[in-house]
């Protein structure tokens, strides 16, 4: 049992929040940040109402960043549902 509890605490102490960042175009020039919350289910196998691309967050821009995220209260939410529902913060820079 102690074992369990040891390989336990050792795996939340080596997951991290994971990011995902690339440009689209020259990327970012303004540093307009638009955020919006897409949810999941079965650990982000399966996307849950309305979500918002990127492309819809850019609203036109031909040149900007996208951050797609999963912030503390993501993996929060995600770790208290056991994987069930799994939310992502995507965050784009114009």
């Amino acid at each position: 049992m102690k074992k369990l509890v040891i390989l336990c605490a050792f795996a939340l102490c080596v997951s991290s929040c994971y990011t995902v960042k690339y440009n689209v175009g020259k990327g970012a020039t303004t540093g307009v940040e638009v955020k919006a919350k897409n949810h999941f289910v079965i650990a982000g196998l399966a996307p849950v109402g309305d979500q918002k691309s990127p492309e819809e967050l850019a609203d036109g821009a031909e040149n900007y960043t996208v951050t797609i995220t999963h912030s503390f209260i993501d993996g929060l939410l995600s770790s208290l549902t056991f994987g069930i529902y799994t939310p992502t913060t995507t965050i784009v820079t114009k």
